[in-house]
């Protein structure tokens, strides 16, 4: 059985998918791709697709991944062309290789955010991120199954800074960019739960709802505070020389 490793993006107005739409689109586009795909037993089957820490609904992202386990080998660069056509654009399946290591899920610790407020200047966005990172603790609350649950915000966030403004903005309004650097934990910490927080430290209310996005997942290096590429030890397994393999020989 081959496992092949997916990333996929949400983009434009895809970005309002639900998880649950998307793996209904994803599994139409495993049937129209002919993809040999593995399924469970029991007395209703399903593919065998191993979906790891969505995005919630609203925001968009350029790093989702996915894992499928198939019958029979596919070339992972053609299985990635194959699905990527069989989706609707804004959900594009941007890379792909076989797995080779174990625990895709686990090297998923942190993720890399892009919080757009438009309406927002600069300046005003960085006196709430002082505020916010000089706080011990910042409670928030969200609503759940169980009704409101109180937690910190501030421990999970590594990291939180203003980009300026961005060069691409549709009209001459302010517009802040930050850039949030987020540990996966539990509860998990979410953008908009770092939203609720400026907005408790430091009385921040964009206008307008933030454009939310996600541009990356994966380890965290705690010395650096950077998030790695979780497929990369995936593509370091396939060009490492097998074991025991006689090295080349050296021309004389």
């Amino acid at each position: 059985m081959q496992r092949i490793r997916l990333r996929y993006t949400k983009r434009g107005r895809l970005r309002f998918t639900s998880h649950r739409d998307f793996q209904r689109a994803f599994e139409r586009a495993l049937r129209r791709a002919e993809v040999p795909m593995a399924y469970s037993a029991g007395f209703t089957p399903h593919p065998k697709v191993s979906y790891a820490n969505a995005a919630p609904t609203g925001t968009g992202s350029e790093a989702e991944y996915l894992e499928i386990a198939l019958t029979a080998s596919r070339d992972p660069e053609r299985l990635r062309a194959l699905l990527d056509e069989s989706l609707p654009t804004g959900l594009d399946i941007v890379d792909a290789v076989e797995a080779r290591t174990p625990g895709l899920a686990d090297r998923l610790t942190a993720s890399v955010w892009e919080l757009r407020l438009t309406g927002v200047e600069s300046a005003v966005a960085e006196r709430a991120v002082a505020a916010f990172k000089a706080a011990e603790t910042v409670e928030v609350q969200r609503t759940a199954k169980n009704g409101v649950r109180t937690f910190d915000a501030r421990a999970a966030v590594v990291e939180l800074e203003t980009h300026g403004t961005p060069a691409d903005r549709p009209t001459d309004q302010p517009c802040a960019i930050l850039r949030l650097v987020v540990r996966h934990v539990t509860p998990a910490v979410r953008p908009d739960d770092v939203l609720s927080g400026l907005r408790a430290v430091a009385d921040l209310a964009p206008p307008v709802p933030a454009a939310v996005t996600r541009l990356a997942q994966g380890l965290l290096d705690e010395e650096t505070g950077t998030v790695t590429d979780p497929l990369a030890p995936d593509r370091e397994a396939a060009t490492a020389p097998a074991a025991g393999s006689a090295a080349a020989p050296v021309p004389a």
